[in-house]
């Protein structure tokens, strides 16, 4: 892989990671568009370490306050506190969830790449749910809930076809079970840290037959970065348009896309 390409597809990987247009349709179309061959466990390791980076980064304080809440469990522990110990348990809930179902359906899920046609689709259908999230007006609640974790953890499983953005699906979810945009977007990037370690842990045992081949590169490592430093930028846009219900925006994106594909590749 040349050093353009592995840019090019970080690029790809830190913008779509977190924006709602789902990264894995979005690296299936360009690879079919730009005839990339597929990059390798390697890379892909590299760029969903990239984007594993940005969100830490960027909400390092939650992380921070998770971590601190574990080694306090007083009941007269800070109102912060006690708000970190219900979060992790809601992302436990959420990311078991997405973990029965990613597990139990993989290779399914795996064989749905090859189908551009239902990528478009897929596309269509994540500008939809979009679009409706933005007309909710009833989102108060500022807690999260069993069953409301669970259902973002649904959401999450179900984004693993390619089309269906994962950051899309579980913020809108949210935001339908009347969680404030504030809330549903940082439990959505939280719960994507162990996604994200998840899917690559998935890949390691791979890697050793991808090292043996002499896959490995600076490029990679370039690939890693820009997805990381791409990746951060798009966390802080994503958080400015969903404050002021702008995610119609993405609609139009994933609908002109999808058609696209569809219709053209």
């Amino acid at each position: 892989m040349t050093a353009i390409k592995a840019i090019i597809l970080g690029v790809i990987q830190g913008l779509t990671e977190f924006l709602p247009v789902s990264s894995s349709g979005h690296l299936v179309i360009f690879q079919k568009l730009l005839r990339f061959n597929d990059p390798g466990v390697l890379f892909e390791i590299a760029v969903h370490l990239g984007t594993l980076v940005a969100v830490i980064i960027f909400f390092r304080k939650d992380i921070w306050e998770i971590i601190q809440s574990l080694f306090n469990w007083r009941k007269d522990a800070p109102e912060n506190i006690k708000y970190a110990h219900h979060l992790l348990l809601y992302l436990f809930i959420a990311s078991a969830i997405t973990a029965i179902i990613g597990f139990k359906f993989k290779d399914t899920f795996e064989a749905l790449f090859e189908n551009t046609v239902l990528v478009g689709f897929m596309l269509i259908i994540t500008g939809g749910v979009l679009f409706a999230s933005d007309k909710i007006k009833n989102t108060t609640k500022i807690k999260m809930s069993v069953s409301s974790s669970l259902l973002v953890g649904l959401a999450q499983s179900i984004a693993i076809i390619p089309g269906i953005s994962r950051s899309g699906a579980t913020i809108t979810t949210g935001i339908f079970t009347g969680r404030t945009r504030n809330l549903a977007t940082r439990f959505s990037f939280l719960l994507s840290i162990p996604a994200i370690l998840g899917a690559t842990l998935l890949k390691l045992k791979d890697l050793q037959s991808a090292v043996s081949s002499g896959a490995m590169g600076l490029n990679f490592i370039l690939g890693g970065i820009f997805a990381a430093i791409v990746g951060y930028f798009a966390i802080a846009f994503l958080i400015k348009m969903i404050k002021k219900a702008n995610l119609f925006y993405f609609s139009i994106y994933c609908w002109i896309l999808g058609l696209f594909t569809i219709f053209f590749i």
